[in-house]
């Protein structure tokens, strides 16, 4: 375990030190502003100083499995792609009337009241609601309302 202490103003050096240790060091950071540069000096593990004292155990146990660990406040600095990454795009154009059944199911209405709404039968729902599904590549309903906001397909 390394402790960078309040104040980062070292902390490039004492990053840089890590590579010539040669072992697995769960490292205690004060803030994000270094933890890119703490991680790929070969830190592998990541926690803030405040950690909890089980949290600093099972980190330990964890990096000394193998393992490496990030702790949630950390995340975005080290995985800016991850964050940023936009969403896939529909395999195939969803059609009007997929856009309509859709809508109608981020507005958290059943097959049967969107067969209403729409005059058609809760089968050809149940059809539509399939093929919504499988256009998006999501394996259910709430999924499909999450995707299809994120791409700008509809709004909440």
């Amino acid at each position: 375990m390394w402790d960078f202490g309040a104040d980062a103003t070292r902390a490039p050096q004492d990053a840089n030190a890590l590579r010539d240790l040669g072992v697995h060091v769960v490292a205690l950071l004060p803030d994000e502003t270094i933890a890119a540069d703490v991680w790929t000096s070969g830190a592998r593990g990541i926690l803030p100083r405040a950690a909890s004292a089980e949290n600093l155990t099972a980190a330990l146990a964890a990096v000394a499995h193998g393992l490496a660990v990030i702790d949630p406040v950390f995340a975005d600095a080290l995985l800016p792609a991850a964050r940023d990454q936009s969403p896939a795009p529909p395999i195939e154009a969803l059609t009007p009337r997929e856009l309509q059944v859709l809508r109608l199911m981020a507005e958290g209405q059943s097959n049967k009241a969107i067969a209403r709404t729409l005059g058609i039968s809760e089968h050809t729902v149940k059809f539509h609601v399939n093929a919504i599904l499988g256009k998006l590549n999501v394996s259910s309903r709430t999924e499909a309302v999450v995707h299809a906001t994120r791409l700008g397909l509809i709004l909440l």
